[in-house]
């Protein structure tokens, strides 16, 4: 097979066309568990090939001497792996193509053999062989050129993607999920570094943490670090990233791991970075707990449950409180994203240390789920009070594989300038987007002169067309409940008193006493009476009749509940301390925004439409104790909505009237 290299669709093309010789042996769902690790094994030979008789030659002279041979062979690839092996996919031969493929994966070092480990490569080698395939898979890969100065970081991030996109379409599952579109990594990227300018130029070789706590492919982290790289091009010495991430999915961690592998710092060639890369649940098995870093980044899943999860999360809210990452509270269990909110939130370096900033792609909901006192809103305002919102981008849609929906880049962060402090800046960047051919439900891309523009309005920090600079408070309200008096009257009717008679406490009654009611009763057929009447009347009855039964507060309350009927000319009832028994089925909630007094707004908001109605002040905050809930939503379109006058009617129908000549043509037509 010749020499291969290109894009990272091309390459991806000519790769996935080893799919073609599985057919038949293989089910289309195992394509990808076959192509994938062949692939990052290619990889890595191709890295370590220029060194790979050096490091033969010391695992030879020094294998029996006692001295580390890790670290002599690791200087000997200037990369934190290496392979011993005698064999390499190009000279496994033809007829024990199995057991030197099994002995080339079995002499990597620790770090790289667990990357096959997890595509549980062993049983897919015993299965090719069987199959009589393991030969020509191995010689096609061996003569793809993966090496990194051919197929440089970004092109086979994003032949990776590629081949998982491919693979998740022939499997009909959700691949593309942890797959974040490379134009929404750079802009993240972007707006997540480029306001350290200043600290790069100042403190050159600066050495900064980066944490993605959902890392998939490892997208985001090479991004940064790619990033940071290019400053080379403006100081002399670039700053430094340490990248940290966990990842859920084993085979989406073994290429992250690959990716770390492959990266060398200049300053330390040999530190191994995917030691830094963790396998399992961020939410119910974090990795890094107590940990804290200067940059986040992360695209967590969009609406998945969380119930796998809930068992550890929910122990961690209620024993750790505030101490823990849920302190603030819990979504719904249909939506874990905010979790993962939380969770970058609780990573970010110390304002002491440094501080941290951090960027998340969210789906809308979490601007605005959750009524005040809910979970969501509550974690909305956790965040918001405590300053650590400082910006969010509204994404055009379509630019994500499979999903059309509107998403929203987060920034935050504990270290903001004078300027934006207890501010939130909106930026509308929906609009800012370039067509491009199908890929999926990504129909559009964010082109690099648009991220320039959205990276330069979010530095300006001003309000303009598409940006707001706004008060956190804006975005908070106090839910107060406002009640109305119950106002009944009583009237006594033929279906009253049946109804009182199938009450409870007039059941109890002996046959003589409900007698003695019924006719008092019907002694007042046909009145109305005010609701303060049933207990005079049964005061009266039972002094005038000492054998009509004990008088109770279970028998006036039967009476009015039979007798009475709402009445909005009656006095209000009062209960048995003179209070205002309010009407349940007249109550409401009044959502007054945290900027504005409750009693002004109650005065010129209600009063005027109801005068009668009344603040429930028993109805308070959880932690502020203030009357009303406070609830926190973040509207996004309301500070971007510009009215559009309808269209004027004779517009309107001319517009109809030149449709209705046109189908009248059309009609003549057929009928000619």
């Amino acid at each position: 097979m010749a020499d291969q290299t290109g894009s990272g669709a091309s390459l991806a093309d000519f790769i996935w066309k080893n799919a073609e010789d599985l057919w038949g042996d293989f089910k289309h769902t195992d394509f990808g568990k076959v192509i994938l690790p062949f692939t990052l094994l290619r990889r890595l030979e191709c890295v370590l090939e220029p060194t790979r008789q050096d490091v033969r030659d010391a695992n030879a002279l020094h294998k029996d001497s006692g001295i580390d041979l890790d670290l002599i062979l690791r200087q000997c690839t200037r990369f934190s792996f290496y392979n011993t092996s005698e064999y390499a996919l190009g000279t496994l031969g033809g007829t024990k193509t199995r057991q030197n493929l099994q002995d080339y994966v079995a002499h990597f070092s620790d770090n790289a053999r667990i990357i096959f480990e997890q595509f549980d490569f062993s049983n897919t080698v015993i299965r090719l062989d069987k199959a009589g395939l393991l030969f020509k898979i191995c010689k096609n890969f061996a003569g793809i050129n993966l090496h990194p100065d051919v197929v440089p970081d970004r092109v086979m991030s994003n032949l990776y993607e590629h081949l998982i996109r491919r693979f998740g379409a022939e499997v009909n599952e959700g691949a593309e999920d942890f797959m974040t579109p490379r134009d929404v990594v750079h802009l993240a990227t972007s707006l997540l570094l480029d306001p350290d300018d200043a600290l790069f130029e100042s403190n050159p070789g600066l050495i900064r943490t980066l944490y993605d706590q959902t890392c998939g492919t490892g997208g985001f982290i090479s991004d940064a670090m790619n990033h940071v790289a290019d400053y080379g091009n403006r100081f002399k010495v670039p700053p430094v990233i340490i990248p940290y991430g966990q990842e859920l999915e084993p085979e989406t961690h073994a290429v992250c791991l690959t990716g770390m592998l492959l990266r060398t710092l200049e300053s330390d060639p040999s530190r191994d970075l995917s030691k830094n890369i963790k396998l399992g649940s961020t939410l119910s098995n974090d990795q890094f707990a107590g940990q804290r870093f200067h940059y986040g980044v992360s695209n967590p899943p969009f609406g998945k449950k969380w119930e796998k999860d809930q068992k550890a999360v929910t122990a961690e809210h209620n024993e750790k409180k505030f101490d823990g990452r849920f302190g603030p509270g819990l979504p719904r269990i249909n939506d874990g994203s905010m979790l993962f909110l939380l969770n970058l939130a609780s990573k970010l370096e110390l304002p002491e240390n440094g501080g941290g900033r951090a960027a998340i792609v969210l789906s809308g909901s979490p601007l605005f789920n959750g009524g005040a006192g809910s979970g969501e809103s509550e974690i909305r305002r956790w965040l918001l009070e405590h300053d650590l919102v400082e910006a969010i981008v509204a994404l055009p849609t379509e630019i994500f594989f499979r999903t059309g929906i509107a998403t929203y880049l987060w920034i935050l962060s504990n270290k903001k300038p004078a300027h934006r402090r207890n501010k939130v800046q909106l930026l509308n960047a929906s609009d800012l987007w370039t067509s491009i051919k199908n890929e999926g439900n990504k129909r559009r891309i964010i082109s690099d002169e648009q991220i320039r523009q959205i990276v330069d309005l979010y530095s300006a920090a001003e309000n303009s067309e598409i940006s707001r600079i706004v008060d956190y408070r804006v975005f908070g309200y106090r839910r107060i409940k406002v009640l109305r008096p119950l106002r009944m009257s009583l009237h006594i009717t033929e279906e009253a008193i049946a109804k009182c008679k199938l009450e409870k406490v007039w059941l109890k009654l002996t046959g003589d006493q409900q007698d003695i009611w019924e006719e008092d009763l019907r002694s007042h057929l046909g009145e109305s009476q005010p609701f303060e009447w049933a207990q005079e009347f049964a005061l009266a009855v039972a002094q005038s009749a000492p054998d009509a039964g004990k008088v109770g507060k279970a028998f006036i309350k039967a009476l009015t509940t039979a007798l009475g009927q709402r009445d909005p000319d009656g006095l209000p009832v009062l209960d048995a301390d003179g209070q205002i028994v309010p009407d349940p089925d007249l109550s409401d909630n009044e959502n007054i925004p945290l900027t504005e007094d409750i009693r002004d707004y109650y005065a010129r908001e209600v009063l005027p439409h109801v005068p009668d109605a009344y603040i429930d002040e028993t109805f308070r905050d959880e932690s502020d104790k203030d009357i009303g809930r406070v609830g926190f939503e973040i509207n996004f379109n309301r500070f971007f909505y510009k009215y559009e006058p309808p269209r004027k009617l004779i517009d309107i129908d001319a517009d109809l009237k030149q449709v209705e000549a046109e189908i009248a043509v059309l009609l003549g037509e057929v009928t000619e």
